[in-house]
């Protein structure tokens, strides 16, 4: 009779290793390492198998072993079919611009957050409009139909096609998938969803980590799409085995904290599409709505203007959006001057006002300097290097920066500026709200002058320094 084999999995990275240590080989991490217990082959749960006993067509017994349900054949790369997948959208424009382009059929889509971001919320939304024209399913295994009843009433979703399990054994789930055949099915969440195979407690590295293998099998082999929702930790990632990330196809992560009606949607991993994209979204007594301008909200600037504030134009995927940094320099009165960032990376700050004091003439080495971006938005691109130090600048000489100005460009470490992606697009989205001045790359100088706006190429960081 097989045995069960234990190993121990990281949850960082998602390594296996034959016995407990406390530090992980494979990514170096410390006190990581959780017990999983690996059932025998024939008694580990397969879905394609649980189907059969329940009345499944006997001729796809020896495609069990394929992971998409069907059997594997060898084609030629110029032979592959490069039609356009087939994708079903969502209603939602924000939602189907992080996804690519809608739902790519038998695929595991993966959307975390922090709680009360919104993430039940919108996929009820999704699944309210879905429900009209498409078979949908949404499983809950955290609330009550009640509750998510009075949850609908309370939003005015009408969707009475809507068809809803409260369940948390992923074989019943499947069992009823197989049974109502639904084109998109939504699993809230996947940490209290368990097998019964598996001995461990639900939330455990090795209930999540089968159950979503389980699940994700079915999904690839009855073209289902699969919304599957996921706690996050204290850090802000994903909860649950690393390896989870890798075995769904997109993941998607939705962001905002309380004290904000904003929501973002940034897409993390995608197979289907861009992973740069971003969505934005509004929490009102409706639900979410989608926000059709986002530049607009967050340049809602006060009456009066200060020191230490510029807006800058970032490249958000497929859109430029208009958001203002925020920095305050002061005297600082530890050893250790601080350098807080919100929405930006701090060791690029640390760079960035070395290179200030060494090729721009400004010492700020005894002074606390915090930046901000305001409206919650996290930029990951090099594009606001030259903003962020004209926002330091104005702030430590006590100078307001014209209300008109937009600056965008990458700083680099000899004090040049060099060039950023769709300069031309990110002048023409400046130009639609009202600014008449920028400070840009030299490189990314128009071609031929743009109505209504006086554009200033810098070459070194002096440069841009003089023009402010």
């Amino acid at each position: 009779m097989a045995k069960t084999k234990t190993v121990y999995v990281c949850t960082d990275c998602g390594g296996e290793h034959p016995n407990w240590q406390g530090q992980c080989k494979d990514c170096s991490a410390w006190n990581t390492l959780t017990e999983f217990r690996v059932p025998p082959p024939d008694s580990r749960p397969d879905p394609m198998r649980d189907g059969m006993r329940d009345g499944m067509r006997d001729g796809m017994r020896d495609n069990r072993r394929g992971y998409a349900g069907k059997r594997s054949e060898i084609q030629r790369l110029s032979d592959i079919s490069l039609e356009k997948m087939p994708r079903i959208t969502t209603t939602i424009s924000e939602l189907d611009r992080v996804l690519g382009g809608g739902l790519v059929p038998g695929s595991a889509i993966l959307i975390g957050g922090n709680p009360g971001a919104g993430k039940s919320t919108l996929l009820l939304q999704v699944l309210s409009s879905l429900a009209k024209d498409n078979p949908v399913l949404y499983v809950t295994g955290e609330e009550s139909l009640p509750q998510i009843a009075r949850r609908a009433r309370r939003l005015n979703l009408e969707a009475p096609n809507l068809q809803m399990l409260s369940e948390t054994d992923v074989t019943l789930i499947a069992q009823t998938v197989r049974e109502l055949k639904p084109k998109i099915v939504v699993m809230d969440s996947i940490q209290v969803m368990h097998l019964p195979e598996i001995t461990s407690a639900p939330g455990s590295v090795s209930q999540v980590r089968e159950t979503a293998a389980y699940m994700i099998r079915l999904a690839k082999q009855s073209d289902t799409i699969l919304l599957i929702v996921g706690h996050v930790t204290k850090d802000g990632s994903l909860a649950g085995p690393k390896v989870l990330e890798h075995m769904i196809d997109c993941s998607l992560m939705l962001e905002g904290g309380s004290d904000s009606r904003f929501r973002t949607l940034r897409s993390i991993k995608n197979r289907f599409g861009a992973v740069n994209e971003l969505g934005v979204f509004a929490m009102t007594a409706e639900g979410l709505k989608e926000v059709k301008n986002p530049s607009a909200i967050f340049l809602s600037r006060g009456s009066e203007q200060s020191a230490g504030s510029v807006v800058m134009v970032v490249w958000e995927g497929t859109r430029p959006l208009l958001v203002e940094v925020q920095a305050l320099v002061d005297m600082s009165q530890m050893s250790q001057p601080r350098r807080v960032t919100v929405g930006l990376d701090q060791n690029r700050l640390a760079m960035l006002l070395a290179v200030l004091h060494r090729h721009g003439g400004i010492q700020v080495g005894d002074q606390d300097v915090f930046v901000n971006v305001v409206g919650g938005v996290k930029v990951m691109e090099t594009g606001a290097d030259l903003a962020l130090l004209c926002a330091v600048v104005s702030s430590f000489r006590d100078r307001v920066l014209p209300d008109d100005l937009v600056v965008f460009g990458e700083v680099g470490l000899t004090g040049e500026i060099r060039p950023v992606t769709s300069g031309q697009e990110r002048l023409s989205e400046a130009v639609k709200h009202g600014f008449k001045k920028a400070i840009v790359p030299y490189a990314n100088l128009p071609k031929e002058p743009i109505p209504g706006v006086e554009v200033i190429g810098a070459k070194k960081l002096s440069d841009a320094l003089e023009a402010l």
